[in-house]
């Protein structure tokens, strides 16, 4: 994922990509295996409803595994699984909705997965990971943009790093066509869907000697 600019240095550190060129130990001290923290992050999406308003939901059950590499950056990588059945819009018959075969179909389908495929630096803190997102039994390319958020070492001594991004799909990719016409024209439900990350990783301890 390449994010590994730190907001908190008195001097900006510029990501090494050119052969040959020198690595700040900066950056090399964040390479290393990730745990994302779902106390501390969240993974969510907005849908256009009935043509006027937003609806904001976000799936409460995930797990991921990030690999950075300060050394260099576009060997990062990144792999998602969530729980569909976790699937919280605030509303219980909306969810119950979500989860059934007009949509995600849950329980046939329970996880949603994406496993990185390349990652690069736009400029300055911000990144684009591509890679392969999977629902229910499609999978199709999409790519991430991300902006890197700093890192760490908390209260109980974990070094973390975090970020936040998104990008926008159209649902009918992924097969999730279901719909209703409105009396004044129009669809109930928008095809396009942004998903939101808000990203916190935890570094996984160096192995023993």
């Amino acid at each position: 994922m390449g994010l590994f600019n730190r907001k908190n240095s008195d001097t900006a550190v510029a990501t090494a990509t050119a052969p040959g060129a020198q690595v700040d130990p900066a950056l090399a001290a964040l390479s290393g295996e990730y745990t994302i923290d779902p106390a501390h992050s969240s993974i969510g999406f907005t849908v256009r409803h009935a043509m006027v308003t937003n609806v904001r939901g976000s799936f409460g059950e995930y797990e991921g595994k990030l690999v950075l590499d300060g050394t260099e950056p576009a060997r990062s990588t990144a792999a998602i699984d969530v729980a569909i059945a976790s699937v919280d819009t605030g509303i219980a018959d909306r969810d119950g909705h979500l989860r059934s075969g007009d949509f995600f179909d849950a329980e046939k389908f329970p996880q949603m997965t994406f496993r990185s495929t390349a990652a690069e630096q736009l400029g300055g803190e911000k990144y684009r990971i591509t890679g392969d997102l999977t629902i229910k039994d499609v999978t199709r390319p999409i790519a991430i943009d991300l902006e890197f958020q700093g890192s760490a070492t908390d209260v109980y001594g974990n070094e973390r790093v975090g970020f936040e991004g998104g990008t926008e799909i159209l649902r009918s990719d992924w097969g999730l066509t279901w719909n209703a016409a409105l009396e004044a024209g129009g669809v109930m439900v928008s095809d396009k869907v942004k998903l939101n990350f808000d990203i916190s990783a935890i570094k996984a301890a160096a192995p023993a000697a």
